[in-house]
C-alpha cells in the first residue's frame, strides 16, 4: 500500500509578532492573504500555542465528522464565549450537549418551522410599512439587527420586545466587540493564569441575564402553552433519561438563542442586500421570482420551495461573508491529518471563509454567483467545502429556522423596495467574534410596483 503524502504545512508569516496578534483581535480577515486562500493545511507555532489551520474539504470532515470525538471546543471559544453563554448548546461538551441537543431538537425541526413562518413574515410585513415613511439614507445593518430580534422574541417567547431593541442591540455589540482573545490566550499561556477584566464584558452579561430573568420569571409558573420555542424548551424531555432543562440550563440556551440566533443570521442579511445592489442583474432575478410567486401577498411556509433563487442568493452570501467565519477545535489526543502531526491539546481551526474562497474549489470566487447553488452544483462539490453553519454532528441546529427567516425576510422586502447603496460609503467586513459589517451599510431605498 502505498504511504499517504505528506501534507506541505511550511508557510512564511507575513508579519511580525505584534502585527498577528493586533490582526487577530481587530480582524481576522486580515491574515488571510491569496497564498492563505488555496491552501490545504497550514501549521504554526507562537511561543507555546502550536495551531493548525485546517482548509481541505476532506480534512474538514475528519475533524467535524470522522474523528469529531477527538476535537472538542478549544480554549479560545470556552473563555470567550464560556461566560457569556454557559453551558449552552454552542459551548457544552459530551453528554451534556448530547442531551440538550435531543430535547432541543424538536423546537427546529420541520413542523416547528413551519407554525414560525407566519411570524417571519408578519414582522417583515411591519418593517416595509414603516420604510415606506423612510426618506433620506440610513444604515442598513441596525434595520436587520432589529427585525431578526423581534422575529426570535416573538417565535421564543410570544413576546413584543420592539422596546428593547436598542437595548439587546448594544450588549450584543459589547459581547461581539469587545470580547476578544487577549495576547495570554494567543501566546497559550495556561489557563489558570488571570486575565484582564473586560469590565464592559462583564456588566453587559450582567445585565442580559437580568433581561432574560424578567422574560423567563411570569413563564415559570403559569405553565401555560404558548406554542413558541419556549415552551418546546420548557416542556421538553430527553427522550432516553425523561429529564428536562433546568433553570440553568434554560438561560444557557435562550441566552445562546439570543446570540447565535439573530445577530448572525442579521449580518448575512445586510451582506445579502449589499451585494445585490452591486449586482442588478441578480436582484432583477430575484425580483422576478417574488413577483412571480408571490405577487402583493405574504409568503408563507408553502411558498418556500418556490422561492428558490431567494434561498440561493442567501446562499451565495454565506459562501462570502459567513458569520460564524471560523470554528476552533482542541485536540484531545494526537491525531495525523494529511500526513502532518497534530499535537495533543493543540488548536486545531477551520475556516469556512478562506475553505469558500479557494479558488481550486469554487471558480472565480469573489465573484456573487447564486447559481452556484443549483441542485446539480451542489450535488457535485463535496459537502465539507460549504461550511456556513458547520458540519458534522455539531451542525447548527437552528439552520433550518434560519434560512426560512432568510428567504422571507428578503422576499418581503424584495416585494416593495431596491436597496440601492450610498454612493462613496466603504463598506467593510470585520472578523471579530462574528463576521460584521464594522461601517455599517448605508442605503436609500426605492419603492417599486411587481413586475407585469
Amino acid at each position: 500500500m502505498q504511504a499517504p503524502a505528506v501534507e506541505d504545512t511550511s508557510f512564511k508569516r507575513q508579519f511580525g509578532l505584534f502585527e498577528f496578534l493586533g490582526k487577530v483581535r481587530e480582524n481576522q480577515l486580515l491574515l488571510y492573504t491569496p497564498e492563505v486562500m488555496a491552501r490545504n493545511l497550514i501549521q504554526t507555532k507562537i511561543l507555546f500555542l502550536h495551531s493548525t489551520l485546517v482548509l481541505k474539504p476532506d480534512y474538514i470532515e475528519h475533524v467535524l465528522l470522522t474523528n469529531q470525538a477527538n476535537y472538542v471546543k478549544s480554549q479560545f471559544v470556552q473563555r470567550l464565549l464560556g461566560p457569556v453563554l454557559g453551558e449552552g448548546l454552542l459551548t457544552s461538551e459530551g453528554e451534556t450537549w448530547r442531551g440538550q441537543r435531543r430535547i432541543a431538537a424538536p423546537a427546529f425541526n420541520h413542523k416547528a418551522v413551519e407554525g414560525f413562518v407566519e411570524i417571519m413574515a408578519a414582522c417583515s410585513a411591519s418593517l416595509v410599512e414603516r420604510w415606506k415613511s423612510q426618506s433620506g439614507p440610513f444604515d442598513l445593518c441596525p434595520q436587520m439587527m432589529g427585525l431578526t430580534l423581534e422575529i426570535i422574541a416573538k417565535t421564543m417567547f410570544s413576546a413584543d420586545v420592539r422596546n428593547q431593541i436598542e437595548r439587546v442591540r448594544r450588549l450584543i455589540t459589547i459581547l461581539v466587540e469587545d470580547n476578544r482573545p487577549s495576547a495570554m490566550d494567543l501566546f497559550g499561556l495556561p489557563q489558570w493564569l488571570p486575565r484582564p477584566t473586560q469590565t464592559r464584558v462583564v456588566a453587559a452579561i450582567r445585565e442580559f441575564d437580568e433581561m432574560v430573568a424578567e422574560i423567563l420569571e411570569p413563564r415559570r409558573g403559569d405553565g401555560a402553552e404558548r406554542g413558541d420555542l419556549l415552551s418546546m424548551l420548557m416542556s421538553a424531555r430527553d427522550p432516553e433519561t425523561g429529564s428536562s432543562m433546568s433553570d440553568k440550563e434554560l438561560r444557557d440556551q435562550i441566552v445562546t438563542i439570543f446570540l447565535a440566533g439573530h445577530e448572525t443570521t442579521a449580518n448575512a442579511l445586510g451582506f445579502a442586500w449589499w451585494l445585490l445592489a452591486q449586482n442588478p442583474e441578480t436582484e432583477a432575478k430575484l425580483h422576478e421570482e417574488v413577483d412571480r410567486v408571490l405577487g402583493d401577498r405574504r409568503p408563507t411556509y408553502a411558498d418556500l420551495p418556490n422561492l428558490r433563487y431567494c434561498k440561493m442568493v442567501f446562499e451565495e452570501t454565506l459562501r462570502l461573508y459567513p458569520p460564524a467565519h471560523t470554528l476552533s477545535r482542541r485536540a484531545v489526543n494526537e491525531d495525523v491529518i494529511g500526513g502532518a502531526r497534530i499535537r495533543a491539546s493543540s488548536l486545531v481551526s477551520i475556516s469556512p471563509y478562506v475553505t469558500q474562497r479557494n479558488p481550486h474549489l469554487w471558480p472565480d470566487p469573489e465573484r456573487f454567483d447564486p447559481e452556484r447553488f443549483t441542485p446539480d452544483k451542489v450535488a457535485a462539490r463535496h459537502r465539507f467545502a460549504y461550511l456556513p453553519f458547520g458540519g458534522g454532528p455539531r451542525i447548527c441546529i437552528g439552520m433550518g429556522f434560519a434560512l426560512a427567516e432568510a428567504q422571507v425576510i428578503l422576499a418581503s422586502i424584495a416585494q416593495a423596495f431596491r436597496v440601492k447603496l450610498v454612493p462613496g460609503h466603504k463598506v467593510e467586513p470585520r472578523a471579530t467574534l462574528t463576521l460584521r459589517a464594522a461601517t455599517g451599510i448605508q442605503v436609500t431605498l426605492e419603492p417599486r410596483l411587481p413586475c407585469s
